[in-house]
């Protein structure tokens, strides 16, 4: 049926002509904008976590400046700890120089002075936009990532770098509640140094022949027996003062009785003996003051130990160190100091107190570090002088961390025990600045690899992101053209429905 009010074909025709006009819409919006979603209209769900990653990357542009921040710092501060180490490198050689007792010990003392003065300017002068990593103990955090959970959460990850203190601050006693003096114990409360506490007196009795044979520090001498014991043991004394053993002396007590004094300040030795008969020799003042026992002569060879003659302050390697945790020997009277940093041990603690007593040039006092068969770290103190001084120690909490070169500025080697002292000490000075340089040089590693981490994950969000909005343009180019083609076509089409009407004239001519 023909109308002329109804025109169906040229409806069908108009409907095609939309739906193509509204794809060549988008077609050329996509080779405009590049993208085949452009909008939330084109697609909600893919738009929606094309934004959410778009936002990602853009966080991640902010961890990249982060990161490059940070590695600027650690260069800085890595650069600082290793010509501090060079520096202390060339103290410990103008010190090693001072040994020598033939040499002008002050114009050696005057270039570790400038050698010193130099690296507390390079500590200085270490920072980056106002950021140092050589001074202080608080941690510096670097931000590193951005971590989305599936329930979409984020959550922001850093990279802690910890500090590495190389002032030469003495840092401040704690005054904390808690005091931690069972961390701490002296052997005595005295140092002796005339060497009375250091003696072993040995007592030979009997009349039989047989020689007695003594061994000290690895020497062995047998002393033929001389018409009685105390002609023979006066002969032990002589040949055993022949051997010029260092810091080892016998002295004829009289009455057969044999002393053996150590003056040695931080070394004991084994003293064994045998009268190879019926003779006894009785053990009395066995190097530590005690009471000895009697050899027989059923009970064989006898032994004992010739002790040093240094008073051992102890340091229980069991417990925990913390920031601010502070330890004092108390050495004639005098305080001296070494408060914990964060991530110190009883090494640290027990080098940084020897440091610190070696420091107050106390006269005749010398010090020596060592572990004992507990593990345990020991400070030993040493007196040389007459009669003795008092030794007392003591802990508490919540001090300020002395610095990690501590006792730089306390090195004097116009001195023959200031030189003795320093070459133990630029040791441990030397070890602090390497272990802060290696730290530095493993923290830039690290930021470097997160670093190149980000940049190429950034680089996949971007693909991924591109992946499901960008327009494929060789696609889109061949739909624009059969987009046209069906333009023109539907054009034609409409126009031909359109016409459909005039037919209908023919009908009443």
């Amino acid at each position: 049926m023909s109308s002329i009010l109804t025109n169906n074909g040229a409806m069908i025709a108009l409907q095609t002509l939309r739906t193509i006009n509204s794809d060549l819409g988008g077609t050329q919006s996509a080779i405009s904008t590049g993208k085949d979603i452009a909008s939330a209209k084109d697609n909600a769900s893919v738009w929606a976590i094309s934004k959410v990653m778009e936002s990602d990357v853009k966080g991640f542009k902010g961890i990249a400046d982060s990161l490059a921040l940070g590695e600027s710092t650690l260069a800085v501060a890595a650069q600082a700890s290793e010509t501090v180490t060079d520096l202390l490198t060339d103290i410990k050689g103008k010190i090693v120089a001072a040994q020598e007792s033939n040499v002008d010990r002050e114009k050696i003392q005057t270039d570790i002075s400038a050698l010193r003065d130099q690296i507390n300017s390079v500590i200085g002068a270490a920072q980056f936009n106002g950021l140092s990593l050589v001074e202080g103990t608080d941690d510096v955090n670097i931000l590193s990532s951005l971590d989305r959970k599936s329930d979409g959460s984020v959550t922001a990850s850093d990279i802690t770098v910890r500090r590495q203190d190389l002032s030469t601050s003495a840092g401040s006693f704690g005054t904390g509640s808690t005091a931690i003096a069972a961390n701490i114990t002296s052997g005595d409360t005295a140092v002796t140094g005339d060497g009375t506490a250091n003696q072993l007196e040995l007592t030979l009795s009997g009349t039989a022949t047989d020689n007695f044979d003594i061994t000290i520090n690895n020497t062995t001498l047998s002393i033929a027996f001389d018409t009685d014991a105390a002609t023979t043991m006066a002969n032990a004394a002589v040949a055993i003062n022949a051997l010029g053993l260092t810091g080892i002396s016998a002295s004829d007590e009289g009455s057969g009785t044999l002393a053996l004094i150590n003056t040695n300040s931080f070394e004991s030795f084994d003293v064994t003996w045998d009268s190879n008969g019926a003779n006894t020799v009785a053990v009395a003042n066995n190097g530590d003051g005690a009471a000895g026992t009697t050899q027989g002569a059923a009970a064989g060879p006898g032994s004992d130990t010739l002790f040093k003659r240094a008073e051992e302050v102890v340091l229980n390697s069991a417990a925990t160190v913390k920031d601010g945790d502070s330890y004092r020997i108390s050495v004639n009277g005098n305080d001296y100091d070494y408060i914990a940093g964060k991530g110190e041990n009883m090494e640290d603690v027990a080098r940084g107190l020897k440091t610190a007593v070696d420091a107050g040039n106390e006269d005749d006092v010398s010090t020596q570090v060592s572990q004992n068969d507990d593990g345990d770290w020991v400070v030993s103190v040493d007196y040389s002088g007459a009669g003795s001084i008092s030794l007392s120690d003591t802990g508490q909490e919540g001090g300020t961390a002395s610095g990690g070169l501590f006792g730089l500025d306390n090195i004097d080697v116009t001195t023959d025990a200031g030189a003795d002292a320093a070459l133990s000490n630029i040791e441990t000075l030397i070890s602090t600045a390497i272990d802060a340089a290696a730290n530095f040089g493993s923290a830039q590693g690290r930021v470097e690899t997160q670093g190149t981490f980000i940049s190429n994950l950034s680089d996949a969000l971007k693909s991924g992101i591109g992946g499901m909005v960008d327009a494929d343009m060789e696609e889109t180019s061949a739909k624009l053209q059969a987009l046209q083609v069906q333009q023109q076509l539907a054009v034609q089409s409409l126009s031909i429905a359109n016409q459909a009407p005039q037919t209908i004239l023919s009908l009443f001519r």
